[in-house]
């Protein structure tokens, strides 16, 4: 059985408003947790296959130009040494292995970064091929690259898909009773997932099975197939669990290519792990920006202009570009508005989606403008942000499917204890620490991405969920387990989740705060065709069906799922958006109350509590739900205090490669964080009434701490990280 459902119009009814199994929402335990902490839930790299073979990638060590040549005679000759891979774009035979050794020709092999992959040399061990790989001797023609962003400002292009302009902010600013002009900057970030990109290839005859560690398998596939120059059904990709993502591994990375050419040419399996320092030379970053924000507002505290304009950087050719603007189109109202984006090109890693492209550094200034702007105006930043909620979307005057942000802002001032805070900057003293409040809103788009499932209820009445959608930690096994084991009355554990394999059907991926909401309307909907099909077996109508229990009820009749006389019985449905995402405005919302303190006498920040209110839809599971926005908000701590990752403006090589250099905030710097959910439903979202929260808990929390750090010290900063050298020397004297 077939179905499909295309959001055309609102959902009227869920089935998870009227079934009865209690399952949906509650905080269970995630189905593979056991798996995981054993040791028995396998990860790309943990794959062993016969006779496998180990490859490590090379990197270009200049920052432009191309490579003159490459000698593998030397390392050839090394022990266990199997080969070298010097151009991935054509195979070349001329050794015994069919390995490519001859050196690629001028302008084949053109440098656009410091690091990019230029090799692979494969060996028995790893060891083996680690060494060759130091020892491999590469002779380049260097070029004249641009690694200082500040120096190629003046260089901006327009994106102009991003240009937009209403009224007159020039006037309105000029008028205004209170009015914001500030710029603020955010440096490179990188993803920096636990599970380093890996890829173990092996091949079939003429196809090719690829385990990977990658978030959305239906368009990995297709990129793979394309890159290899496969019919896409020679190509299957396995990443039953993948160690996190947050957006560095939506696409195929080079070690992914490499192993294919390899196993190829040696016609046994390659695996390919990047190293943590190949992680951040090769894998897409965070783009850095430099953002002016512009407000202006009435004597009411109503604002009359909204403007944010930003600088990002790419490769060239490259159309991507941080956007950044995202949330502040929508969040606030004010009559006269103007936005826009500029790419400055550079000779850096590619530049691409990391977790929440957009909020989770636009937020830190316009957030930041909004508390700057209250101060002016004498008004409790709270009360700015209730006064400005527009009734409608102020650019598009579309309505909001659903959002419940007042009530996040004024139950999150309630609980956290807000009114409390005092308004005066560097008032408060707790021995030799400045304590200040500080908080933001939250803001986070909710998207529909086409998605399909199958839902088989087996003889034993046990149901199976197939689909190629992934779990890169987020719950995803979970989720889906519950959605199905609520629909068609069963436990979970009579639901068997399998993932993460294109020979199941296309799923929407992990991304973008889409998948469990995709990917679970999928679920639902094939949840739906079986249930049609119960009833159908007792005779009666739908609506009449009773499933819990493993029981299907109809009245007068109870007959266990087990002894519907069936045998197996599927159902594969797809999601897809349709008119209620082009209709409606669609997003989460919160708001982030935070409490730091800042050294009187070095600077040094410390976060001493973070509350964070949130409304989403219907929560699917609690207890993954908090985890995700702990996730999140642990994510906005390193982007407002720690996350900076620095390119040498010399040759363009990133200078803190690692976990050692780039700092990430630790347990030591996070304090027990508190998440609450408030209950709505978005009828225009899909049939589950939920939104994605993956990226919410990020947006805007990291200016909710920069908010807190200028009232604990009096000391405004605009240029992330917060580190303490830029707060010392206006640090103000302890009384």
């Amino acid at each position: 059985m077939e179905t499909s459902l295309k959001m055309d119009v609102p959902v009227q009814h869920s089935l998870l408003d009227s079934t009865n199994q209690n399952i949906i929402s509650r905080p269970i335990d995630r189905v593979e947790g056991p798996l995981k902490v054993s040791g028995q839930a396998r990860y790309a790299a943990e794959f062993k296959l016969p006779g496998m073979a180990h490859g490590v990638l090379v990197g270009a060590q200049i920052g432009k130009g191309s490579v003159a040549r490459i000698d593998a005679g030397g390392v050839e000759a090394m022990a266990g040494v199997l080969g070298v891979v010097t151009d991935f774009d054509l195979f070349l035979r001329n050794s015994a292995q069919g390995m490519a050794t001859e050196a690629p020709c001028q302008g084949v092999r053109e440098i656009a970064y410091f690091g990019q992959p230029i090799a692979l040399v494969v060996a028995t061990t790893f060891e083996q091929a680690r060494h060759a790989a130091q020892a491999l001797e590469v002779t380049y023609e260097k070029g004249e690259g641009r690694f200082d962003f500040d120096a190629e400002q003046g260089k901006a292009q327009p994106k102009d898909s991003t240009l937009s302009s209403q009224g007159d902010i020039d006037a309105a600013l000029a008028q205004a009773h209170g009015r914001v002009d500030g710029v603020w900057t955010t440096p490179s970030q990188t993803s920096a997932a636990m599970e380093p990109h890996a890829s173990l290839a092996h091949w079939e005859g003429d196809s090719l099975v690829l385990y990977g560690s990658y978030q959305m398998l239906s368009t990995n596939r297709m990129q793979l197939a394309d890159a290899l120059g496969l019919d896409i059904e020679k190509v299957r990709i396995r990443a039953h669990y993948v160690g996190g993502g947050f957006g560095a591994k939506l696409g195929i990375a080079a070690e992914s290519v490499a192993a294919a050419l390899a196993a190829k040419a040696l016609g046994r399996p390659v695996r390919v792990v990047m190293t943590r320092q190949q992680v951040f030379e090769t894998t897409v970053r965070r783009s850095n920006t430099r953002q002016r924000v512009r407000l202006a507002a009435d004597t009411d505290g109503r604002l009359t202009a909204v403007a944010h304009e930003t600088l990002t950087a790419n490769l060239d050719g490259e159309d991507f570009s941080e956007p950044v603007s995202a949330a502040t189109k929508f969040l606030y109202g004010g009559a006269n508005r103007t936005f826009g984006n500029e790419i400055v090109r550079m000779d850096q890693v590619l530049s691409g989606s990391m977790r929440a492209p957009g909020e989770a550094v636009g937020m830190l200034a316009l957030e930041g403008a909004m508390d700057e702007l209250a101060e002016k105006l004498g008004l409790d930043p709270v009360e700015l942000r209730l006064r400005n909620l527009p009734d409608r979307h102020p650019g598009s005057d579309l309505p909001f499917s659903s959002r419940s942000l007042a009530e996040c802002l004024t139950i999150g001032a309630r609980d956290f204890g807000w009114p409390r805070r005092n308004r005066q900057p560097a008032a408060t003293l707790d021995g030799e620490w400045w304590i200040g409040l500080g908080m933001a809103a939250a803001a986070r788009s909710n998207m529909l991405i086409k998605s399909s499932a199958r839902v088989s209820l087996q003889p034993d009445g046990r149901a199976l969920v197939e689909t190629d959608m992934t779990d890169i930690g987020t719950g995803t096994y979970t989720v889906l387990a519950q959605i199905t084991a609520e629909l068609l009355g069963l436990r979970v554990e009579d639901v068997a989740v399998h993932l993460g394999d294109t020979t199941f059907p296309p799923a929407s991926g992990s991304g973008g705060s889409f998948g469990a909401a995709s990917a679970g309307s999928s679920v639902y909907l094939a949840c739906e065709k079986l249930r049609e099909a119960i009833a159908g077996q007792l005779g009666g109508d739908v609506d009449t069906l009773v499933l819990s229990d493993g029981m299907a009820r109809m009245g007068n009749i109870s007959v266990p799922l087990a002894d519907l006389d069936t045998g197996p019985l599927d159902a594969t449905a797809t999601i897809e958006p349709g008119e209620t995402g082009e209709n409606f405005v669609q997003a989460a919302f919160g708001a982030h109350f935070a409490e730091v303190g800042v050294n009187a006498h070095t600077g040094e920040v410390r976060v001493r509590r973070m509350e964070s209110t949130f409304a989403a839809g219907r929560i699917l599971n609690e207890k993954t739900a908090t985890s995700q926005c702990y996730g999140g908000i642990v994510f906005g701590i390193g982007g407002a205090l720690t996350e900076e990752m620095i390119h040498d403006t010399r040759h363009g090589a990133i200078v803190n490669r690692d976990l050692a250099e780039y700092h990430l905030p630790v347990n030591a710097d996070v304090p027990q964080l508190k998440v609450r959910f408030l209950e709505e439903r978005d009828h225009a979202a899909n049939p589950l009434l939920a939104k994605g929260i993956g990226e919410l808990g990020i947006s805007g929390a990291g200016a909710a701490l920069a908010n807190a750090v200028y009232n604990a010290c009096g000391v405004r900063v605009r240029d992330f990280p917060i580190t303490l050298d830029k707060l010392i020397a206006d640090l103000p004297d302890l009384p």
